[in-house]
Parts: structure tokens; C-alpha cells; sequence
């Protein structure tokens, strides 16, 4: 069984995933990031952590072989294939507030957290993904840069899920910056047997 999820620029999505089912995430244009957020499906208190994988992995990087893992130091997700090898573990869900500050354009802005929240049925405060194809740069004194991410049209990801869980995603909306290469465009997520 194959299901195929078409994410719009700027939208966000919900799906299930059991334990075993592989997640292939596609950059279907190039340039887009994918805010990607899991759930357990026993306890949505037990979600998806960055600052836990980054610690359990010794790395702020993900390669193949790496475990996400989840706030309760659980592993969710092995990551089995990647064509890009960069991604972001570092920045929360855009939201108005982030934009106010770094454009004073918050009001109605289309938003990962809003977006990840309604496909979720959630009103979490604060959500940090896995930002995938999102290209952060690490400076040896510890500053950062976002830059263009490396994905080319058709690049992918793809995850074994180590527990049954619910995915809550969204195709970045920052046009502003070169999160997404200036533009936001669709992202597709596959998910099979």
C-alpha cells in the first residue's frame, strides 16, 4: 500500500504512519523546506524533539543511520535515505511573532506553527521540527546563517518509522529570506509498506 500526500506552498498537512512504514519526503521543485513534526499515536505528550535527537546523536547534523528521536528519549524515526545530507535541527515553526520581527508582516502571514497546529487539532504554544532540506549554517564562533537549502527538484528523504505515530507537516512559508530559496513551492510525502 502507497499513499501520496501533496503538501500546497504555504499549507499543511496530517497523516498516520505505522511502525515500519516508510516516509520518502520530495522536494518536488527544489528549495523548499518541510517542517516536519510527529506525534506518538499511544500519547501526543510524547512528540517529536530536536534538542533530544541532537543529544542522543552527539550531532547538530543528521545523516543516514540517525534515529529522531522523541522528548521522552524514544527513538521515532530512522533516517534511511537522504539525497541532500542538510537540514536544520536548530530553528522552531515559523510563526506571527517571528515574522513581526524579522519583517513587521506578522498579521495574517501564513505560518508552519498555525498550519501544523489545525492539521494537528492542536493549539501547541511552541512546535520544533526537523526542518528537512533547510540549510542552517554552523560558524566555528557558534553564529548561524540560513541559506539557500541544496535540494534540487526531486531530492528526497526517507525515514523508517520506529512507533505508530501522526505526522504534522508544512511547506515552509518564509518567501522572505533564502529559507526557501525566496519563493515557496509543494512538497510531496510518500508514505508505503
Amino acid at each position: 500500500m502507497k499513499r501520496e500526500i501533496i503538501i500546497g506552498a504555504c499549507e499543511g498537512r496530517c497523516a498516520d504512519a505505522e511502525k515500519g512504514q516508510t516516509i520518502t519526503i520530495v522536494d518536488m521543485e527544489g528549495g523548499q523546506v518541510l517542517d516536519f513534526f510527529a506525534e506518538s499515536r499511544k500519547d501526543p505528550d510524547e512528540f517529536l524533539s530536536p534538542g533530544v535527537t541532537i543529544d542522543c546523536n552527539d550531532s547538530l547534523r543528521l545523516k543516514v543511520g540517525d534515529r529522531i528521536y522523541s522528548n521522552l528519549y524514544q527513538p521515532m524515526f530512522l533516517l534511511a535515505a537522504d539525497d541532500v545530507g542538510e537540514h536544520d535541527l536548530l530553528h522552531p515553526c515559523c510563526r506571527p511573532e517571528m515574522y513581526d520581527f524579522f519583517y513587521q508582516n506578522g498579521e495574517g502571514h501564513p505560518n508552519c506553527l498555525q498550519n501544523i497546529n489545525v492539521a494537528l487539532g492542536r493549539r501547541r504554544p511552541m512546535i520544533h521540527p526537523v526542518n528537512f532540506f533547510m540549510h542552517t549554517e554552523i560558524r566555528p564562533d557558534g553564529s548561524i546563517s540560513v541559506k539557500a537549502p541544496l535540494s534540487k527538484p526531486g531530492d528526497s528523504v526517507t525515514l523508517r518509522a520506529l512507533m505508530d505515530v501522526r505526522l504534522g507537516m508544512a511547506a515552509c512559508s518564509v518567501k522572505e529570506s533564502e529559507c526557501n530559496s525566496g519563493k515557496c513551492s509543494p512538497i510531496k510525502v510518500i508514505i508505503s509498506e
